[in-house]
């Protein structure tokens, strides 16, 4: 079927004047416009879904939402045939979150369904956690995380607060298929089958979260900024680090108002440097110790700390995760039960810090639902410490199932806290690291291939890689691949494969002989193709952090060119 063929037959359909004149307007305008509304169905894929928000199959409105939501309303009567099943909803700060959340509990409700409502905006690891705590069978969040202000985004979470995983991911995605027609959506609303979420959640959400300290002996004088980039942290955050006794918190107050268009920022992602350059500036305005800033729906945390010469740097999230996991094993009475967490594209330095400690560590796909299943499959005979990625996530605990910035926020202050209280620096602290397991740096690029076109532009750049691979990059001669896609993994000096233990996904992996891996990876959420790059080499005593630091760097640049893709 062409777009303009689909376009028509949702004009076709039952849908308000104000969506018909839309399509309408489409059949009337640029071609390329109708091709990328109407070429596809907006996917649900294996966490949900997220895309631009507008008239057409492919983006996001009431109807493809509401399409989503009666398919997983019937999975969900499939799987629990005889209870009365309960799900929780949460939402961001996007533009039309809060229409859409109260869209879907009508429907879920219009099915018999009880949806619990979070009366506005809070954190998504909330959301993990009523799930659990309310002993919901599923659980939705909207929102499109990081992604800028046309997107948003529906995210699936099943019954132990993770996003879903096999086999209900599939078993979802078949159910949303079989909605074909906006007729078979039911937004008869129920109104006694919603419920309100409020200041209660909030309260437990808190309590559980402090009961993840390691240490109560708060060091009052860490001056902290915060911003929430515009997001939900606010609702919650500042809160739960003055209960944790902290009290020098600055916010960025022209960010701590809730707004879907991020007037203050190109990109509320706090991987970015200049999406916390506000709250860099009031650091330094105010000489603060740290600078924590989270994204939309407060799952990601940047961190901003001072070097040796005490000026701000950012770490980067595997630095931050680095670092909380070795506070966490060093500060945990170990039983040799515990491990870790950390995904395939992710710093090998996580595991070399586990090891230290003796502690196991376990590397599992992107997403935080991959390290939730860890937990689920281990919670009768392993304790889980806590897990990371290089995009800024940490999970500490299984109170949450998913990335929880305000958790993560709070161990952190602990940390710092701690560190200076020993009369050393963050930089310091990182370099004892480094001297113990080798120097490591990371770097990511991401690149954005929009619409049909660029997605098969991303589909031809791993198929080059696989066809075509490396022999060397960055001066340093590749030893292996691993091709996760076909679960095999080839040392190139022997050119002997071996299974590897992972799901199939999308990924390669090149592997020097230095010890740094570069992974590439088509974005399973946005239209991106992204680089990751971990390069290593051994400490040097002889050099400063900073110097050895460039040397890395001049090699990712290197790696980079060789790639071809700067």
């Amino acid at each position: 079927m062409t777009a303009r063929e689909n376009a028509l037959r949702w004009l076709e359909q039952d849908t308000e004047e104000s969506f018909k004149n839309g399509i309408q307007a489409l059949l009337d305008g640029p071609e390329k416009d109708l091709e990328d509304a109407f070429y596809r169905d907006l996917e649900f894929g294996t966490g949900g879904m997220r895309g631009v928000m507008g008239v057409g199959s492919n983006r996001v409105n009431r109807y493809t939402f509401g399409m989503a939501t009666q398919g997983l309303a019937n999975y969900l009567k499939q799987s629990f045939p005889s209870e009365q099943i309960r799900i929780a909803i949460a939402y961001d700060c996007r533009n039309n979150s809060q229409t859409f959340a109260r869209m879907v509990a009508e429907i879920f409700s219009a099915n018999g369904i009880e949806a619990y409502l979070f009366s506005d905006l809070r954190p998504t690891p909330q959301l993990s956690f009523a799930v659990r705590e309310l002993n919901c069978h599923s659980g939705i969040v909207i929102t499109a995380s990081h992604n800028p202000p046309e997107y948003n985004g529906y995210k699936v979470y099943w019954n132990d607060g993770a996003q879903i995983v096999a086999p209900q991911d599939k078993g979802i995605i078949e159910e949303v298929r079989k909605i074909e027609q906006l007729s078979q959506i039911n937004f008869t609303a129920n109104s006694s089958l919603i419920h309100e979420l409020g200041k209660e959640m909030d309260d437990a959400f808190v309590k559980a979260s402090l009961a993840q300290r390691r240490q109560t002996n708060v060091n009052k004088n860490l001056k902290i900024v915060l911003t929430s980039l515009h997001g939900t942290s606010i609702t919650l955050l500042p809160r739960l680090l003055q209960e944790a006794g902290y009290e020098n918190l600055l916010i960025v107050e022209e960010q701590a108002v809730p707004d879907g268009n991020f007037p203050t920022v190109k990109s509320p992602n706090p991987e970015e440097r200049e999406a916390l350059n506000m709250a860099l500036e009031l650091a330094e305005k105010e000489n603060a110790d740290l600078v924590i800033g989270t994204d939309p729906d407060s799952d990601r945390i940047g961190v901003a700390v001072r070097n040796s010469a005490g000026k701000m740097i950012l770490l980067n999230g595997n630095q931050t995760g680095v670092l909380l996991t070795d506070y966490l094993l060093q500060n945990t009475a170990l039983k040799g039960d515990e491990f870790i967490a950390y995904t395939i594209v992710s710093s090998d330095l996580f595991g070399d810090v586990a090891m230290h400690y003796g502690v196991d560590s376990e590397v599992c796909l992107t997403g935080f639902k991959h390290i939730a299943k860890l937990i689920k499959d281990n919670e009768e005979e392993r304790t889980f410490i806590g897990g990371g990625e290089e995009s800024y996530g940490f999970m500490i605990g299984d109170f949450v199932r998913d990335k929880d910035a305000l958790t993560a926020a709070l161990i952190f202050c602990d940390w710092l806290g701690q560190v200076l209280q020993d009369g050393e620096n963050p930089e310091q602290y990182l370099s004892r690291i480094y001297k113990r397991h080798g120097l490591y740096k990371e770097d990511l690029i991401s690149l954005t291939k929009k619409g049909k076109e660029g997605g098969e532009e991303i589909a031809q750049m791993m198929r080059d890689l696989r066809s075509n691979p490396p022999s060397s990059l960055g001066g340093d001669e590749i030893v292996r691949i691993d091709d996760i896609n076909n679960g095999t993994s080839t040392d190139l000096k022997t050119g002997h494969s071996t299974p590897i233990d992972l799901p199939a996904s999308n990924v390669l992996q090149f592997y020097t002989s230095s010890g740094s891996k570069i992974s590439a990876r088509p974005s399973g959420t946005e239209p991106k193709i992204k680089f990751y790059f971990s390069v290593r080499k051994e400490w040097d005593s002889t050099k400063s952090l900073s110097a050895q630091q460039k040397i890395l760097d001049h090699t990712i640049q290197d790696i980079i060119k060789d790639l071809g893709i700067s």
